[in-house]
């Protein structure tokens, strides 16, 4: 089992139906208490957790023994479509299942879990898909397959437990990074592959091989999940004919019904690293029709600034021709693989920031620019035609520079494409605007019926909030702690410093957002008072706010991490407005403790209720199924406070406060400065 602490995680996934002929019956509801009659073990429902395409998630509790699962559950008037019904032809975002937490009480141990209603598997070759997914994966024990830990069944459904992944999977990373530096991107695809190497040589192929099915636990290892469309060869030469997967990652051969076999397994690898280091998937249009169109002809192209070693893995991955693709083990050996830098760990802070990686590191992932003999040979004439037109760097959405080293500059040659990864200068504030502004105008809030657990999605909640601050702005600045329990401190002359959790790495930020590392202690005789100031704030919080936690003991990767710092900060009568350099805005209202935490990279707002309760709203589907008043008044403020800080950009952290901020209603204050303790759970 994957430990984390004293808790163990697992998954369970659920699905209940209603009748078949009532298609506008309400989803039925998981019941308060799910019991399994071979054990007598009995699970309380609990937190709303997630959903997918069809699915919703919540906790289940085993108020006997404390274990935790989560459960999915699909109602069956989402399921009336034939390709909705035939798992074989899933080809939407998102699973037929609704996920629950469980917890056992006793032992703690945490589970997710599959939970399937016997309703779908009356026919023949439903109860043979089921049988075949979960024999498939019981035989599977792999460091990067995520674990199945079990399966029983009552007179309703039939329960799958699985490994629970807590931070979630490729597919929100990709969301917030976009395009992620080629060590990173090195790393999670050398998972997949090492996994793929174990499941092809069990003659088994996965099928939907995709961001989103690969799941990442708090060791940020990588781990295939989802065997639902799963196969197993049962002789040499063999070629399946079902048409089944997810639109981007879709083989050419899979298209055009010729009978496919492992190689759809290396195209979509092909498609994974394209999508990790370009930013987008190789083939992706605003049509179906159109993506379809794309892959058959082969029709990508690879940006000028991946690296030589990339570019001819990617290649190699995507040939249109499944006999010209390698075979797994045949991609292990690549160089981009064997001669590239591998992390043995990354932080958990690359979630949302780039690492930060020494020139020495770097320069085992120099860029190697390839010949133009080669890359002309290697493009059809459509897409030479375009290169010129798509080499120019573009602009992504990523959280920091991506493509370059934070401590090192590049050669002036390579500047303008490694710029491509520099944030926007406001971080995000006009995209943010944008956003909000949008779900504002739709004016969601005064829709008649508001479906609150439909606009939540768990999987967008932030990765880094500020959970304590203390205001000593009138003589230093401000102190903060991140939720992760790293400390850091915006000073008055708009310098930064961070300390990360284990109280090791020293991250300092100039006025010109130029970023140095050091550690708690080797630094420059200069920074002396500032790291000195650093040490009385992270005091101060220790000993007179409540902390969230211990402080954490270093592991492998810490070196690399890098954490968001407070950009810019101010106060007003209502509330403090907090903005971090990943993009994400923070506003702490100071009446009733509420807090509204909004991402533009993700497009969500989580909002922190009076019992600290977190309740993660999508702005598309706020737009869809309404926003909760509490939320659209919050929202409206949020506005406001983004239009005073892009009228004023580049002001002194703290002067866009109102000049009776004092009177704020905060915590702990004390005449001569104010602290808060925001520790949400």
């Amino acid at each position: 089992m994957l430990q984390k602490t004293s808790h163990t995680y697992m998954m369970l996934v659920c699905l209940l139906v209603n009748k078949m002929g009532d298609r506008k019956a309400a989803l039925k509801e998981v019941p308060d208490v799910v019991r399994n009659p071979q054990s007598g073990k009995q699970f309380a429902k609990g937190r709303f957790l997630g959903k997918g395409g069809f699915a919703r998630c919540y906790e289940l509790m085993d108020t006997e023994t404390r274990v935790v699962y989560a459960g999915k559950i699909v109602s069956k008037t989402l399921l009336i479509k034939k390709h909705q019904r035939d798992k074989g032809k899933q080809l939407g975002k998102g699973g037929f299942a609704r996920c629950y937490e469980l917890m056992d009480t006793e032992t703690r141990v945490v589970y997710a879990g599959k939970i399937v209603s016997k309703t779908l598997l009356i026919k023949k070759h439903q109860r043979d898909k089921m049988t075949q997914e979960i024999q498939i994966h019981r035989m599977l024990s792999h460091p990067h397959v995520v674990r199945l830990d079990g399966f029983f069944e009552d007179a309703d459904n039939v329960y799958v437990l699985l490994e629970l992944c807590s931070r979630r999977s490729l597919m929100e990373l990709h969301k917030r990074r976009r395009a992620v530096t080629e060590p990173e991107a090195r790393y999670f695809t050398n998972h997949v592959v090492m996994a793929c190497i174990y499941l092809h040589d069990k003659k088994i192929i996965h099928r939907d091989l995709k961001l989103g099915n690969l799941f990442i636990n708090d060791e940020m290892e990588v781990k295939i999940g989802d065997f639902g469309l799963a196969t197993i060869v049962e002789f040499d030469g063999e070629r399946k004919k079902t048409l089944c997967g997810t639109p981007n990652y879709i083989a050419p051969e899979m298209l055009g019904k010729k009978g496919h076999s492992y190689e759809v397994d290396i195209w979509a690898i092909g498609c994974i690293l394209y999508t990790l280091l370009v930013g987008k998937p190789p083939f992706e249009t605003l049509s179906l029709k159109e993506t379809y169109q794309k892959i058959k002809e082969n029709d990508y192209i690879i940006p000028s600034r991946i690296g030589a070693d990339a570019r001819h893995l990617i290649e190699r991955l995507l040939a249109a021709d499944p006999s010209a693709r390698p075979n797994i083990h045949e991609v292990a050996e690549f160089d981009f693989f064997t001669k590239g830098y591998l992390p043995s760990r990354l932080p958990t802070s690359c979630l949302t920031m780039a690492p930060k990686f020494s020139s020495s590191q770097l320069a085992q992932s120099e860029r190697r620019v390839p010949d133009s003999a080669r890359v002309r040979n290697a493009l059809s004439p459509r897409q030479q035609a375009r290169q010129d037109m798509l080499a120019a760097p573009m602009r992504t959405l990523g959280t920091v520079p991506e493509a370059q080293a934070v401590s090192a500059k590049p050669a002036p040659e390579e500047r303008n494409e490694q710029a491509c990864g520099d944030v926007p200068s406001d971080c995000y504030l006009s995209d943010l605007y944008a956003q909000v502004t949008e779900v504002l105008s739709k004016r969601a809030s005064d829709r008649p019926v508001i479906q609150e657990d439909e606009a939540e999605d768990p999987a967008a909640v932030p990765v880094f909030w500020v959970s304590k601050w203390v205001d000593y702005s009138d003589k230093y600045g401000l102190g903060y702690q991140l939720c992760d329990n790293s400390v850091g401190v915006v000073f008055n002359d708009n310098t930064k410093l961070v300390l990360d959790a284990a109280g090791e790495q020293v991250q300092y930020t100039e006025r010109d957002n130029s970023e140095q590392y050091y550690t708690i202690s080797v630094y420059p005789k200069e920074l002396t008072k500032k790291m000195t100031l650093l040490a009385y704030f992270r005091n101060y919080m220790h000993e007179h706010l409540q902390m969230t936690g211990a402080n954490m003991a270093v592991r492998e990767g810490d070196e690399l991490a890098r954490l968001p710092c407070l950009r810019t900060w101010f106060r007003t009568r209502s509330a403090i407005v907090l903005h971090l350099s990943n993009g994400t805005l923070q506003i702490n209202f100071f009446q009733d403790h509420t807090k509204l935490i909004v991402c533009p990279l993700i497009g969500a707002a989580t909002y922190i209720d009076t019992d600290r309760k977190f309740h993660v709203y999508k702005f598309d589907l706020m737009d869809k199924f309404g926003c909760p008043r509490d939320v659209y008044s919050r929202l409206k403020y949020v506005r406001t406070m983004i239009e005073r800080l892009l009228s004023q950009s580049g002001t002194r952290p703290g002067s866009l406060s109102t000049a009776d901020t004092r009177t704020g209603i905060v915590k702990n204050a004390t005449p001569s400065h104010r602290v808060s303790a925001n520790s949400p759970r």
